[in-house]
């Protein structure tokens, strides 16, 4: 059994309509903030450690969104939304050290719109499934 995964989502109002938290990993394309939830952790906790580990940013996990399957054979990513954003940069890099270190470049992008075009083939199918199950939560 795969362990289950955790997934902090950053949403901030923008003039524009509400906006996502991604980044762009050197090596991976560009992915929403995700990782293992550690044995005797709180999805809570865990989302709250994994913002911080791969973005540099302590928010408080303030509900759960949800649970979602990439398919039968993946783990459960378990989604939390973050407490309100505003205040984060526009953009802005965070060296993480998973998997002997990488610098992340964290960005906003538009929920309502599809993911980034002039990015498509730098998104992984995964991270593009995920962020539709994204986009129709916050539609309701």
């Amino acid at each position: 059994m795969l362990p289950n995964k955790i997934c902090p989502v950053v949403i901030r109002e923008h003039s524009s309509g509400k906006q996502i938290l991604l980044f762009h990993h050197p090596l991976a394309g560009v992915q929403l903030v995700k990782g293992t939830i550690e044995a005797d952790e709180s999805q809570q906790t865990a989302a709250e450690r994994e913002l911080f580990e791969e973005a540099g940013v302590r928010l408080r996990a303030v509900k759960p969104i949800g649970q979602w399957q990439y398919c039968p054979a993946s783990p459960i990513w378990y989604f939390w939304q973050m407490e309100d954003a505003g205040h984060l940069p526009e953009r802005w890099v965070q060296h993480c050290l998973d998997d002997g270190g990488h610098d992340f470049e964290f960005f906003w992008h538009p929920l309502s719109s599809s993911y980034p075009s002039s990015n498509n083939d730098q998104w992984r199918a995964i991270f593009v499934a995920a962020f539709e199950y994204l986009q129709n939560y916050f539609k309701r």
